[in-house]
C-alpha cells in the first residue's frame, strides 16, 4: 500500500475518533488489544515449543551477547544499553510520566494498590511481550544477517517457525497496539490540555494537529521519527525524574501508610489528612 494513502487512512481513523463521531472504534480497539496480546504471548510459546531443542542455544545466545567479553571490549554492551534505555521507554512508558494520567482514572481504595498494578503492568509489558518478541526473533537463522530490521524481521521470525500466515499475524497485532497507543496517548494530551485551559477554540487546534502530525509522522522516515520520538521521550523522563525527586518524601509515607494497614490486617483506605504535608488533594479527604 502507498505510504500516503496508509496515512490518509490512518489519519481518518483518528479524526473520526478524536473528534468523537466513532467512540465505537476506540471502545473496539481497547477491547481487542488484550486479546492480540495474550493471543501473541499464545503464539510466542507455539513457537518455542516447535523448536524446543534450540531453546538451550536461544538462552545461551542471550548470555554470550549480554556479558561476553568480545562484546565488551568492542564498546558493544554500552551500545546495548543505550539502545535497551531508549527503546525500554517504549515498552512500558515506566519513568516517564504519562503512565499516570491512565492510573489516575482508576477507582481503588488506596493508590498504592493502582501503583502495583502499573508496576505489574511494566512486567506484563516488557518481561512477557518483549521477551516473546525476542524469542521470535532469535530462533530465527538469519536474524543477524543485518538485511532485515524492525518489523520486517519479526514478520520473517515469526513466519519460519509457523507459516506465512505469521507475517500478518504480526501486522494486525502491530497496527491495534500503535493505533490503540496512539488514541490513549491523545487522550492523555486532551486530559492536560483541559486542566491548563478551558477553551473550545485551543482543544479544537490541539485535534487538529494531532490528526496532522499522525499524518505526517506515518510518512516520514522511520529513523526521523524515531530519533523525535527519544528526544521527546528523553525530555519527558528528564522532566518526571525532577519530579518524583521532589514528590518521593510523600510516596514513601503513602507505601508506609499502605503497609502498616495491611499488617494490621485491613483492607487499606487512603485518607489525605493522614499524611503530613499532603495539601490540595482533590480527591482522598473523605
Amino acid at each position: 500500500m502507498n505510504s500516503y494513502i496508509a496515512a490518509t487512512i490512518l489519519a481518518a481513523l483518528t479524526a473520526l475518533v478524536i473528534f468523537g463521531g466513532l467512540h465505537r472504534i476506540a471502545n473496539v480497539v481497547s477491547l481487542m488489544v488484550p486479546v492480540m496480546a495474550i493471543a501473541y504471548v499464545v503464539v510466542a510459546i507455539i513457537v518455542l515449543a516447535l523448536n524446543i531443542t534450540h531453546i538451550p542455544r536461544l538462552f545461551l545466545s542471550i548470555i554470550e551477547a549480554a556479558f561476553g567479553v568480545k562484546q565488551a571490549v568492542g564498546g558493544a554492551i554500552g551500545v546495548a544499553l543505550l539502545q535497551g534505555i531508549k527503546r525500554g521507554l517504549y515498552s512500558n512508558e515506566a519513568g516517564m510520566g504519562s503512565a499516570p494520567n491512565a492510573a489516575a482514572t482508576s477507582n481503588v481504595s488506596h493508590p498504592v494498590k493502582q501503583g502495583l498494578l502499573q508496576a505489574f503492568g511494566v512486567f506484563v509489558d516488557t518481561i512477557l511481550i518483549c521477551s516473546a518478541t525476542g524469542f521470535i526473533v532469535l530462533l530465527y537463522p538469519e536474524y543477524n544477517a543485518g538485511t532485515d530490521t524492525g518489523i520486517q524481521l519479526t514478520q520473517f521470525a515469526l513466519s519460519y517457525s509457523i507459516g506465512s500466515w505469521g507475517a500478518h499475524f504480526i501486522t494486525l497485532c502491530i497496527f491495534l497496539f500503535a493505533f490503540s497507543s496512539l488514541i490513549g496517548n491523545y487522550y492523555y494530551g486532551e486530559a492536560n490540555l483541559e486542566f491548563i485551559t478551558k477553551s473550545k477554540s485551543s482543544m479544537f487546534i490541539f485535534r487538529i494537529l494531532t490528526v496532522v502530525f499522525v499524518f505526517l509522522g506515518s510518512i516520514a522516515s522511520l529513523g526521523f521519527v524515531w530519533d523525535m520520538a527519544d528526544v521527546f521521550m528523553g525530555v519527558m523522563a528528564l522532566m518526571n525524574i525532577i519530579v518524583i525527586a521532589i514528590l518521593s518524601p510523600k510516596a514513601v509515607a503513602i507505601i508506609k501508610d499502605y503497609i502498616k494497614q495491611r499488617k494490621e490486617g485491613k483492607n487499606p483506605v487512603f485518607r489525605a489528612k493522614d499524611i503530613p504535608g499532603l495539601e490540595n488533594t482533590e480527591c482522598w479527604d473523605d
